[in-house]
């Protein structure tokens, strides 16, 4: 929430064309680890784009009291809670719907948010969670 009160809009990007052909289909960078906290924003404003989500996959290690669900939009949203996905979240939309995220951590620095975050939405990318977050933002392009 900003000073205001007012909810703040998730730091979300997601690939464009929406063709799920790449290894993630968008990133994430939340600014806490609290997901009581993140996760009802970053549902509502995958919903936009995405329809009605039913269920997240995330690691509990990265979160601070993962609960077994979340309301968000007026909706019960499960959580499945998996061990060894660091860096990844996964959204479902129904049986087999499933759209992958890049989770950039709080408190990364911006550039190397960006780059990750500009990278794991272009629709061809290939590389895990933890190549994106580990290089530096000019490495991304070619440029150091």
């Amino acid at each position: 929430m900003d000073a205001l009160g007012a909810p703040l809009l998730p730091r979300l990007l997601l690939e464009p064309t929406q063709s799920r052909t790449g290894m993630f289909d968008g990133a994430w960078w939340p600014r806490s680890n609290r997901v009581r906290a993140e996760l009802p924003d970053l549902i509502t404003a995958l919903a936009a784009h995405l329809g009605r989500i039913v269920r997240v996959g995330l690691d509990t290690a990265a979160w601070d009291e993962v609960p077994r669900t979340v309301m968000a939009n007026g909706l019960m949203v499960r959580i499945s809670w998996f061990a060894g996905c660091d860096g990844t979240i996964s959204v479902t939309r129904g049986f087999q719907d499933h759209f992958l995220l890049l989770v950039v951590p709080p408190g990364t620095d911006p550039r190397t948010a960006s780059a990750a975050m500009i990278e794991a939405a272009g629709g061809d990318n290939r590389r895990s969670a933890g190549e994106l977050l580990a290089r530096r933002p000019g490495l991304l392009s070619g440029r150091s």
